[in-house]
């Protein structure tokens, strides 16, 4: 559920926003499968909800939480520092609990919008300890007081840049060809195999591929990169075009 959310943010980059159908469907991604009622993924809750070692009540009535919700959101669009966005949605969503469960969960990924949109590195909590996190939540509930989960996202953040930063080096930068052009590699590839071709008849696919979807400046470039990752494809490295096991070893028995 986190990976399919997590793809959902970044697929949709260009287009994604704080706004109600992005927290909705953000909701129904990250809790599919996991709540009794099927219906309240992705939707406010219609039911009181109780915290977790807190004396804390979060609002029951619905149409409060519906007003409170669109508040929210209203008020982190008018926030132009995406850090400032992020924290204000970290902290303003989980002391709604505008859904039935997975609201921390809602709010550090909706928090990450602003990043990415801004094309920061994003913010993980995974090396933060949970007592620092919950800590610094319940502070919010309780006490009002932001102080100390200020002081945990900033810490998080920081290690958060330090470990992409590592990881983007480790990788080094990706090709902005193959970037732009990564979808119709996909297909490409995938048909080849999906039709069991032979090296001939790929060979003649992925020219008529390119005439009909690639600008002529980048067609010499695009059936090469194609060509390359075909003569590459084994059986570890299938599954990231979406080639089922029995395609590409029917495929592979035939590429001669």
């Amino acid at each position: 559920n986190h990976k399919d959310a997590i793809e959902f943010i970044v697929e949709m980059a260009e287009e994604i926003d704080i706004n109600r159908y992005s927290i909705l469907n953000i909701h129904g991604l990250l809790s599919n499968n996991l709540l009794l009622d099927p219906k309240a993924c992705g939707r406010l809750r219609t039911i009181p909800v109780k915290i977790g070692r807190s004396i804390y009540h979060p609002i029951e009535v619905p149409q409060l939480i519906e007003e409170y919700f669109l508040l929210i959101i209203q008020k982190a669009s008018s926030i132009k520092n995406p850090f400032e966005q992020s924290f204000f949605l970290m902290v303003h969503l989980p002391y709604l609990q505008p859904f039935l469960d997975v609201n921390k969960r809602v709010s550090r990924l909706v928090g990450n919008i602003p990043f990415i949109r801004e094309n920061l590195s994003p913010l993980s909590f995974v090396d933060v300890p949970e007592t620092d996190y919950i800590q610094g939540l319940l502070a919010i509930y309780e006490l009002n007081r932001i102080e100390l989960f200020r002081d945990v996202f900033v810490w998080a953040y920081e290690r958060s840049a330090s470990l992409y930063l590592a990881t983007l080096e480790a990788l080094g930068q990706p090709d902005p060809f193959r970037v732009r052009y990564r979808d119709l590699i996909r297909q490409a590839v995938s048909e080849i195999a999906q039709h069991k071709m032979n090296k001939l008849e790929a060979s003649k696919y992925i020219a008529k591929f390119a005439h009909n979807n690639i600008s002529s400046e980048d067609h010499h470039r695009f059936i090469e990169v194609v060509e390359v990752e075909v003569s590459s494809l084994h059986e570890g490295n299938f599954a990231r075009f979406k080639i089922k096991p029995s395609d590409f070893f029917a495929w592979q028995k035939n590429w001669k």
